[in-house]
């Protein structure tokens, strides 16, 4: 681990505490898991605390863990992942928070301390069905409106489930059963005669 990373790492145990589940070093950056009922104190700490200081939130996306590691995850399905920088100190941090209810994830909202995450939650609600209590405008953001179910989790239909068309005869967009079918997509490998051969490179 470099210095940078270690020092970071032991602001963030020295800070947090035990409001830290658990913090993972991969790839060159931290990951810090956080109970949601310590999310909003923790996130509210990563932007005040001076030897922390992350001043700007750039990301937030949705994860559904369903079928993680083809299907062997035996956690929480779903999560809030924050990706935080800090101008200041020219470092980052990623945020993961597993809502506790799968049928009904739920994770506070942050945009009180962070005000750039406001569409990111709603795109998280829209697409995965996460709900951010405290969202002051929580709406769908890329789906119609008469949309139904999140797109984005892993078992929603890749066709979905209604398509739309224009009707002439009734002179407008109707939305009626999908009709295509089903199918197994898989991606078809082309490769050239002798392609990967030692002898040939």
């Amino acid at each position: 681990m470099s210095a940078k990373l270690e020092a970071l790492s032991q602001n963030l145990q020295e800070h947090l505490g035990d409001r830290i589940g658990a913090l993972e070093v991969a790839f060159g950056e931290i990951t810090i898991n956080v109970d949601v009922g310590n999310y909003f104190d923790v996130m509210m700490a990563l932007r005040d605390e001076p030897e922390l200081r992350f001043e700007e939130l750039m990301d937030l996306c949705g994860v559904d863990y369903s079928t993680y590691k083809n299907g062997a995850w035996d956690g929480k399905r779903f999560a809030a992942v924050s990706h935080l920088i800090s101008i200041a100190h020219n470092w980052r941090v990623r945020v993961r928070c597993f809502a506790p209810d799968d049928d009904f994830p739920s994770i506070p909202s942050i945009t009180s301390i962070w005000n750039s995450v406001n569409w990111f939650e709603r795109e998280a609600f829209d697409l995965f069905g996460i709900v951010f209590p405290g969202h002051n405008d929580l709406r769908r953001i890329l789906t119609d409106y008469g949309f139904i179910g999140h797109p984005f989790r892993k078992d929603f239909p890749i066709s979905g489930y209604v398509e739309m068309r224009y009707d002439p005869d009734q002179q407008r967009v109707i939305y009626q059963p999908v009709t295509i079918e089903p199918r197994e997509v898989t991606p078809r490998i082309v490769r050239e005669e002798g392609y990967g051969d030692v002898e040939n490179a």
